[in-house]
């Protein structure tokens, strides 16, 4: 007999007996730790169950505990009775009840023939490990833990705080450098020999009494004094979330099961019918020989903790909703927006859907409904123009448009009329395309009905919302591609603007405009604006117009504009 079996069980008995089972019946002697917590009527049906089999045997049963030395001293005892059990075994195996082997034991052993001084257990420096949860690597070996983390988690906490501020350091014993590594291993027996009869197993077993999760350290650092050959790697295919806890495998992973070659897994679903008939079946067409090679499924598990962190660009999970910034991007696609073009041109809309081919809403954030494309009252995913229901969650409604509508470029107006809620939202999203003439929403104020002195009134409050607007467009956390023109500046050469803005929205296009949208009526704009400084209003924000008609030949100096990113 080459390699036999410990076995920690503490939970789902049924499916570790079938495994025990399998192994035994195979030729591999079997001894299993159960967890004391398991009530003893519940552990004298398991013990019954597997009671014909007379290479099985039962070790001195621990209390276990997640992250603390029960785990180990378990481990410990099985090793012992397993160890003057059965003198011919050469490579002990050590599972856990939730473990389910992948291969046949012929395998298996075959692999361990060949490898007879080899120790297959993954054992790494704290510096190299990456992998560490929770803030706790080196400090595991130099703080102490006396107290479980799972029951008194405040507790733990208080502690490890208290030892970081007195500078409290534990001595690591003479000689031993701390390792970390998966718990399931196969040793050899000369090996696993040595560390149980160590002369200094009582100084490392005080040492590690108080390491936190000495599963993961004890046999990974001794292995290091007494091995002769060390294959830093583990036989059991196991992984981990980005969370540190152990992913579990259904009946959908079986074809990724047997892709990775490993000779067993952990931790697997104990209604996993369809993977425990498969792997337990004896059929030699269910594995085949192969090195053990967990890395050929690395990138599909490395893919779903991404799409599990991360998830899809502009798509809001429940996981991640509530945690700001943990979204992979605000919205899921490009978009565009445009403040001051409807008013400064007549029907802009109608123009920029005939020049770019693409979706040109009206103010998505007017004060009294969401001016959809084409009038919708209702629009793609359910989305209502109601402007109570849009300003419940104004970043959402964005995203949602976005996402509903992706393939299609969205270009929706704004201005300082609208609700300015979704401002600073925009402007740190990477996908918006922001072009802003500055000034313009004083066109439908020039060319309005009202008394002057309300005209003057509601200039001052719209330059107020513009100016604080254009802040926010110009700080450096602003991530869009911000344009902005005073309208002065604009109306010198419209065709230059525009069809820089042609071109990001629609690069395939590649043609040179030929029209440019209709200008609204100007004529007395100058004098509007100098009526209102007559009035001791300051419209700064338009640039400088001249008194005279701007569509005439008297006109302000052209100047070119900025962009912000």
């Amino acid at each position: 007999m080459s390699v036999g079996f410990i076995m920690l069980v503490h939970t789902a008995l049924d499916r570790a007996a079938q495994v025990a089972r399998y192994w035994a019946e195979a030729g591999c002697p079997i001894v299993i730790h159960v967890d004391k917590s398991v009530s003893n009527r519940v552990y004298r049906e398991f013990a019954a169950d597997l009671s014909d089999l007379d290479n099985v045997q039962f070790s001195p049963r621990h209390k276990v505990e997640w992250g603390t030395w029960s785990l180990v001293a378990a481990t410990q005892s099985a090793g012992e009775l397993f160890l003057d059990s059965y003198p011919d075994i050469r490579h002990v195996y050590l599972a856990s009840g939730s473990c389910l082997p992948l291969r046949s034991v012929h395998e298996l052993r075959e692999y361990l023939a060949a490898r007879p001084r080899t120790d297959f257990i993954e054992s790494v420096t704290t510096e190299d490990v990456p992998w560490t949860v929770g803030g706790l690597d080196s400090e595991r070996f130099t703080l102490r833990f006396p107290f479980s983390w799972k029951k008194h988690r405040q507790l733990f906490d208080a502690y490890v705080r208290f030892q970081r501020r007195i500078g409290f350091k534990r001595r690591i014993p003479a000689g031993l450098v701390p390792h970390l590594g998966s718990q399931w291993w196969c040793l050899t027996r000369r090996t696993l020999e040595a560390i149980l009869k160590d002369p200094e197993r009582d100084t490392y077993d005080r040492y590690f009494k108080r390491v936190w999760i000495p599963d993961e350290s004890y046999f990974q650092s001794l292995v290091r004094l007494h091995s002769e050959t060390i294959e830093s790697r583990s036989l059991t295919l196991s992984k981990f979330d980005f969370q540190g806890k152990p992913h579990i495998f259904y009946d959908d992973h079986l074809q990724l099961l047997r892709r990775s070659d490993c000779f067993v897994a952990r931790k697997i679903w104990p209604r996993a019918d369809r993977l425990y008939a498969s792997f337990l079946s004896k059929d030699p067409d269910v594995t085949k020989v192969a090195e053990p090679n967990p890395g050929k499924i690395d990138r599909l598990f490395a893919k779903a903790v991404d799409r599990r962190t991360r998830g899809r660009a502009g798509l809001y999970m429940q996981s991640r909703f509530p945690n700001e910034n943990w979204e992979n991007g605000p919205t899921c696609a490009p978009y565009s927006v445009f403040q001051g073009f409807s008013e400064l041109f007549v029907d802009f809309e109608t123009w920029l859907n005939r020049a770019a081919g693409v979706r040109v809403h009206g103010h998505l954030y007017h004060p009294e409904s969401v001016q959809f494309a084409g009038g919708e009252t209702v629009y793609n995913g359910g989305l209502s123009n109601s402007a109570a229901l849009r300003d419940y969650n104004p970043r959402r409604f964005l995203t949602n448009l976005i996402w509903n509508t992706r393939g299609e470029r969205q270009c929706f107006q704004f201005g300082p009329g609208d609700q300015q809620d979704i401002g600073r939202f925009i402007a740190k999203d990477p996908n918006a395309q922001i072009s802003v003439i500055t000034g313009a929403w004083a066109v439908p104020l020039f060319h309005s009905s009202n008394n002057f002195a309300y005209i003057r009134r509601e200039a001052a409050a719209l330059q107020k919302i513009e100016a604080k607007h254009l802040a926010i467009l110009r700080e450096s956390s602003t991530k869009a591609r911000v344009r902005i023109w005073s309208m002065a500046d604009f109306i010198q050469n419209p065709m230059e603007p525009l069809q820089i803005i042609i071109d990001e929205i629609a690069p395939r296009g590649q043609r040179r405009l030929t029209e440019a949208p209709r200008l609204s009526d100007l004529n007395g704009f100058g004098q509007f604006l100098q009526n209102l400084k007559n009035q001791g209003m300051q419209p700064y924000l338009m640039g400088d117009f001249p008194i005279e008609d701007p569509n005439g030949t008297s006109r302000p100096e052209g100047g070119k504009p900025y962009l912000v990113q």
